[in-house]
């Protein structure tokens, strides 16, 4: 035995030889993310497709707000 030997830290293989791909775990914490990543395309897909109308002072949303008759339907 040499006498750097006993300095060095003895190595556990606790997992087996598994490769990280091979934990579930890693799986459930990638997954969130990713998930998060397509939502959040598939919203931007959907804006994108079907934009909203702008609201402005020639509809009929906007002209009824400001008509006299509003304030007292309330």
């Amino acid at each position: 035995m040499t006498p750097h030997a006993s300095r060095l830290p003895s190595r556990v293989d606790t997992d087996g030889g598994r490769r990280w791909w091979q934990f579930p775990l890693v799986w459930l914490v990638i997954s969130g993310p990713a998930i998060v990543v397509v939502a959040a395309f598939a919203t931007l897909a959907i804006a994108i497709i079907y934009p909203d109308q702008e609201v402005g002072a020639d509809t009929p949303a906007a002209t009824a707000a400001h008509s006299p008759g509003a304030a007292n339907a309330r």
